[in-house]
């Protein structure tokens, strides 16, 4: 699989990283441990060293999270999880190790088979939406895999103030749960971004962006072919 993103998806590499999640009490705790043993030294990645992103298995539930640091191998943060079905996606760049960001079932205490879910997305006709009274045009290249696609976000009535680094974040998840793509903008003055798909179907995003200090999303459904 080609490394296109550097924060596609790589399943040529070993994973030198071993992520344990728990969760109990609306608290959500992580444990990161490198393939000696250690606590991993992590990068900042867009000015935190951890980004977790959680989805309800259909997908209608969304959360960019940054758990706080407890030691060098312990992460958690407080959450109200109310539905069934969750997955977890646990972002970070470790130093001199290799990870692959891969899907991890979230132990709710009822949690249903996954594989026999649909998430019955639907296709977003309208590439334009109004959300907390900001409107956003998406307007993109036709969705092909093996291509890279730019991904265009027109504020119309609002400016878009630095979030972590940058203007925007962009994450895409497949409609199995299994693909993570986390995209950040072409420049830090742009709402363009960037990215390649390696396998067709349907593809849920998320776009995220501050105003007045709020940080809004916009989700959107998409076919690839």
């Amino acid at each position: 699989m080609e490394q296109h993103h550097k924060n596609h998806i790589d399943t040529t590499k070993e994973n030198e990283i071993q992520v344990t999640i728990s969760y109990q009490n609306k608290v959500f705790k992580l444990y990161l441990e490198d393939d000696e043993g250690n606590g991993p030294e992590l990068e900042l990645n867009h000015e935190k060293l951890l980004h977790l992103i959680i989805v309800s298995e259909d997908l209608n539930e969304y959360f960019h999270l940054h758990p706080v640091q407890k030691n060098e191998q312990a992460f958690e943060i407080d959450i109200v999880l109310t539905g069934h079905s969750y997955m977890a996606f646990v972002d970070i760049k470790p130093k001199r190790k290799n990870y692959t960001i891969k899907g991890i079932t979230v132990p709710t205490g009822d949690n249903i088979d996954r594989h026999n879910m649909s998430t019955g997305l639907n296709i977003d006709k309208q590439g334009t939406k109004e959300i907390n009274g900001v409107i956003v045009e998406f307007q993109h290249d036709s969705f092909e895999t093996g291509k890279d696609i730019k991904l265009n976000f027109n504020i119309k009535n609002a400016i878009a103030e630095p979030y972590l680094g940058a203007l925007g974040h962009v994450v895409i998840i497949d409609e199995k749960v299994e693909n993570f793509i986390h995209v950040h903008p072409i420049s830090d003055e742009s709402t363009l971004f960037q990215t390649q798909f390696d396998k067709p179907g349907l593809y849920k995003l998320w776009a995220e962006f501050k105003f007045d200090g709020e940080v809004t999303v916009y989700p959107y459904v998409i076919k690839v072919v």
